[in-house]
């Protein structure tokens, strides 16, 4: 018990310790600032995954195999670079059903494989699809777009936010009869995640072109903002 007000006390005191760091005792004015930017994606990433159910551990590995084997050899037939696609290791395991009011039973084994593709010209992504189902893949996954260089468009971003704080800083202000004495603490943490936009596929070829290539991806960014006040 005494350990646990002893920790209690500490957690108090670590707590009003960051509440005094982040008090001020001039006028101040906090803000937060927002922009975003529109980009046309020009890369993709999709993954497929190949599932067969047999009698034999062996057979259901050999169709998986089999069916991977040949959506690779198709993939570089295509154009792809080998450092494009990554494969996956083969599971197994057996394949059960549960039938009402009875034990369950093995009804054979299932394998599955999943393989991830990286297309660098968006202008191919349907073909690529029409590669995958063409070479036996029975389940593709969400296709996520993207752009190779995101850091181009997270700097207008973040101009864009920079702006919507000191406008917003500057309406306030004048909205209270102050005016602004500079800029005291900004606080910003970039983006971890690299912006991409998931779809999902289309059956239709026709339909899978105009869909990705009318896409867009909404890259956001922001900062927040501690001005003095005159």
């Amino acid at each position: 018990m005494k350990m646990v007000k002893l920790m209690f006390g500490a957690l108090l005191s670590i707590w009003a310790i960051s509440a005094q760091a982040q008090s001020f005792d001039f006028p101040h004015l906090s803000t937060t600032g927002y922009g975003e930017v529109l980009a046309e994606p020009d890369m993709a990433e999709f993954s497929v995954q190949v599932v067969a159910i047999k009698d034999s551990a062996e057979e259901a590995k050999s169709q998986v195999d089999s069916v991977v084997d040949e959506f690779l050899a198709s993939l570089q037939g295509a154009g792809l670079s080998r450092e494009d696609i990554q494969s996956g290791n083969i599971q197994l395991m057996p394949q059960m059903h549960y039938p009402k009011n009875a034990k369950p039973e093995q009804k054979g084994y299932r394998a599955s494989r999943q393989v991830r593709v990286t297309v660098e010209e968006l202008v191919s992504l349907p073909k690529l699809l029409d590669v995958a189902l063409e070479s036996g893949i029975n389940r593709i996954d969400q296709v996520q777009l993207s752009v190779k260089d995101p850091s181009k468009y997270q700097a207008i971003a973040r101009s864009e936010a920079i702006k919507d704080a000191q406008a917003k800083a500057k309406s306030v202000a004048e909205g209270f009869e102050k005016a602004l004495d500079g800029v005291w603490q900004v606080n910003y943490q970039s983006p971890q995640a690299r912006p991409m936009l998931s779809k999902t596929m289309a059956m239709d070829a026709s339909e899978r072109s105009n869909s990705y290539q009318d896409a867009t991806i909404v890259i956001k960014d922001r900062v927040q903002v501690v001005y003095k006040l005159k």
